[in-house]
């Protein structure tokens, strides 16, 4: 074999999916949606208090952090 076989438009590979497969998992989500469509507005919401952040309030978190006094590695002890 030389490189042109491996190379060739004629060599199908077995291993990469077809385009218009879709996954069980795919196919659950894509149903459950359907039967809640209410779901994706719940989703956005819960996804704005982990993800969606303002630079101001970035900005407040990162002044926060700063201003933490560091924790012992035992807090329960007393020096």
């Amino acid at each position: 074999m030389n490189a042109s076989t491996f190379l060739s438009p004629s060599v199908t590979f077995m291993m990469l999916p077809s385009r218009h497969y879709e996954s069980e998992h795919t196919k659950f989500i894509r149903e459950l949606m359907q039967k809640h469509p209410e779901w994706a507005v719940k989703q956005r919401e819960a996804r704005a208090i982990w993800w969606d952040k303002t630079p101001r309030e970035l900005s407040e978190e990162h002044a926060m952090d700063r201003g933490r006094v560091p924790q012992t590695p035992y807090v329960y002890s007393s020096k």
